[in-house]
């Protein structure tokens, strides 16, 4: 996988959405955050989640929706549970994704984050096909921004405590470092 000098990823399928604007002056990727969604809640499958991102939720289709319809959101990356990819900002721009969020001594994540989303909820484990393209994607980021590291990644929860759940005791960090580990340091075999 790959970024482009726009900020698109050449294996994502690309569906832009309207909520994201340029990063303030200065500003560069500095941190990944990693979120959960499913629409419905702990619904998967369907084109409920574009349909958010890109304003065309209609609220009459769920009661839920209702509540959100409204909302101006988007994540720079969805990966959905077989593991397909749809990217929405190009990640040089901001997304609105983190909402009111702190990381460190530094306030709204959006203006130096990349939101990653993941088809899932904080209670049903993420899938084998997420974890490896997640890794994958990761690594293309730490390629493309050199802000960027392995140490700079967190969960929604960790930047919004007590506000966001996700991407909840479901998800496996350390699945995901060692699924790190193997794309930075594989293992050869020695004769």
């Amino acid at each position: 996988m790959k970024v482009d000098a726009q900020g698109w990823l050449d294996a994502a399928m690309r569906r832009r959405s309207p909520n994201a604007d340029r990063r303030p002056e200065g500003c560069v990727p500095e941190l990944i955050v990693i979120h959960g969604i499913s629409l419905p809640p702990g619904e998967f499958g369907g084109e409920w989640i574009d349909a958010l991102f890109t304003n065309r939720l209609d609220p009459s289709a769920h009661p839920f929706f209702e509540r959100i319809a409204h909302l101006r959101v988007s994540a720079h990356l969805l990966i959905r549970r077989d593991g397909a990819l749809v990217q929405y900002v190009p990640f040089k721009e901001r997304a609105w994704h983190a909402g009111a969020s702190y990381h460190g001594l530094r306030s709204n994540c959006n203006d130096f984050s990349i939101g990653i989303e993941l088809e899932g909820t904080d209670v049903v484990p993420y899938t084998d096909a997420q974890y490896g393209n997640l890794a994958q994607v990761i690594a293309a980021l730490l390629r493309s921004y050199p802000g960027l590291s392995r140490e700079r990644i967190s969960g929604h929860c960790d930047i919004a405590p007590g506000r966001k759940t996700d991407p909840g005791p479901s998800f496996d960090w350390g699945r995901l470092h060692r699924n790190l580990a193997r794309i930075f340091y594989p293992v050869t075999n020695r004769a």
